[in-house]
C-alpha cells in the first residue's frame, strides 16, 4: 500500500547490495566497501557514503553522519534486521542491539527495526539504493580509488546533483522540498558526538574506589556505596558508574594504571580529611602551636625518604596537643630535638614518663685545677718502671 510520511517522523536506512571498491597503491590489492544509504521519508532527501564494513562501529558512525548531513534528527530510524542493529529479531519484539540502543537515547530518538525478509517494509530506502545504483555506482564503475576519504567525496559530488535535481514531474527537488517541509521539525542535534559504551561489572572497593580493569585505575562513588556491585558504562573519553539504574559518578577516562581519581565529595569527612595531607599542611599546624613543635615536625618528615611515610607520625604528634595540653607537647618537642630523636614515639616516651615535667639540670661545672691531680703521664711512667 501506499504510506504518506510525515515531515521529521522517519529516517530509513539501508546498505546497498552492490559494493563499490578501493585499490591498494602498493600491492594493487582490491577491496570492496559497503555503500550505507539513508532517505528522510517526507522530502526523500538521500545521504550515502562508503563503510569499510556493515560492523557496529561503522554502522553507528554512518547514521550519525546521517543526522549531521540533514542537520537534525527524526523522532525514529527504520532499520532492517542486521546485527549492528538488532541483536535478536521477533516479528513482534526484536531485541535491539545494546551500543545502537544507546545511539538513538543519545540523539533522542527511536529505532523501529522492520520485518525479517521483508523488503517492502523499507520500500523507500530501497529505491534510494537503485537511485544510488543507477546514478553513482555506474559512473564509478570504470574510476580506481585509493582511499575511502576519495572515493566519498566523489560519491558526494554525485549525492549533490541527484537531491538538486527536480523530481519527475514537479517544479523542485529533493533539497528544495526538505528546506521546506523537513529542515525545521527535525530536532536538535547533540550537543555532543556519540561514542560507543562498554559495560562492565565491579563492585566498591573498601576505600570509596572501583577499579576499571581494562586500565587498571581506580574510580571514586560516593562512599556510601561501599561494598554495593556496579555497573560501569566506559568510552575512550569518559566513565559512568550505575547503581540501580542511577548514575552515582562520572570522571574524565585516565588510562594510567595503578592510579586514582577521587572526587572529594564522595569520600567520607576522615577521608576527605586525609586528602588534605602533606608537608606543608602540617608544617602550618605545628607553627600554629609552637616553633618548636614545627622544628620537630621538620625533622620528622627529613628523616623518613618520602613525606607520605612521616604524615602519619606528625598526625600522631600533634594530636598529642588535646591528650596532654599545648605547654607539655611544646616541652616534650624540646627534649626530642635535644635529645636528637625525630619520632611520634620519643615524643610519647617522653610525656608517659614525665620526662617534660623535671627541671633541666644544670650544666656539669669542669674539675678545679689541683697539683694532686694526676695526668696522663703519671701512668705512662707506671707503665714504663714495671717493663724496667
Amino acid at each position: 500500500m501506499h504510506v504518506e510520511y510525515k515531515a521529521g517522523d522517519k529516517m530509513l536506512v539501508d546498505y546497498s547490495g552492490k559494493k563499490l571498491s578501493l585499490v591498494d597503491p602498493q600491492t594493487g590489492e582490491v577491496n570492496q566497501v559497503e555503500v550505507f544509504v539513508a532517505i528522510l521519508g517526507a522530502s526523500q532527501l538521500i545521504y550515502a557514503e562508503c563503510t569499510l564494513s556493515q560492523q557496529k562501529s561503522d554502522f553507528i558512525t554512518s547514521c550519525e553522519n546521517a543526522l549531521h548531513f540533514y542537520g537534525g534528527v527524526p523522532k525514529a530510524i527504520v532499520t532492517d534486521n542486521l546485527k549492528s542493529a538488532v541483536s535478536k529479531s521477533n516479528r513482534y519484539e526484536p531485541k535491539l542491539n545494546p551500543d545502537f540502543a544507546d545511539f538513538a537515547d543519545h540523539y533522542e530518538t527511536a529505532v523501529i527495526p522492520t520485518r525479517a525478509y521483508k523488503p517492502k517494509d523499507k520500500a523507500l530506502v530501497e529505491g534510494a539504493v537503485k537511485i544510488v545504483y543507477h546514478q553513482v555506482h555506474a559512473r564509478l564503475r570504470n574510476d580506481t580509488f585509493h582511499s575511502l576519504e576519495q572515493l566519498n567525496n566523489t560519491v558526494w559530488k554525485h549525492l549533490e546533483i541527484i537531491n538538486n535535481k527536480q523530481l519527475s514531474g514537479r517544479p523542485y527537488s529533493r533539497w528544495d522540498l526538505f528546506k521546506e517541509t523537513e529542515l525545521e521539525v527535525l530536532a536538535p542535534l547533540a550537543a555532543s558526538l556519540f561514542e560507543i559504551r562498554t559495560y562492565v561489572q565491579a563492585t566498591v572497593l573498601q576505600n570509596g574506589h572501583v577499579c576499571l580493569q581494562q586500565d587498571k585505575h581506580y574510580y571514586s562513588v560516593p562512599y556510601k556505596y561501599i561494598r554495593k556491585k556496579v555497573r560501569i558504562a566506559f568510552t575512550e573519553k569518559q566513565v559512568k558508574v550505575y547503581y540501580r539504574y542511577e548514575c552515582i559518578a562520572v570522571h574524565k577516562r585516565i588510562k594510567s594504571p595503578y592510579n586514582y581519581s577521587t572526587i572529594k565529595g564522595h569520600l567520607a569527612s576522615s577521608h576527605q580529611q586525609y586528602t588534605r595531607w602533606n608537608a606543608e599542611y602540617f608544617l602550618q599546624w605545628a607553627s600554629s602551636i609552637h616553633e618548636d613543635v614545627e622544628m620537630l615536625i621538620n625533622k620528622v618528615l627529613e628523616k623518613k625518604q618520602h613525606p607520605e611515610q612521616a604524615y602519619k607520625s606528625c598526625v600522631g604528634i600533634l594530636g598529642l596537643k588535646k591528650k596532654v595540653g599545648k605547654d607539655r607537647l611544646i616541652r616534650a618537642c624540646y627534649l626530642a630535638l635535644m635529645y636528637e630523636r625525630y619520632s611520634y614515639k620519643a615524643v610519647q616516651d617522653i610525656l608517659e614518663r614525665g620526662i617534660d615535667k623535671l627541671e633541666e639540670p644544670e650544666d656539669p661545672k669542669p674539675l678545679p685545677s689541683h697539683q694532686n691531680i694526676r695526668g696522663r703521664t703519671y701512668y705512662s711512667s707506671i707503665k714504663t718502671n714495671n717493663h724496667e
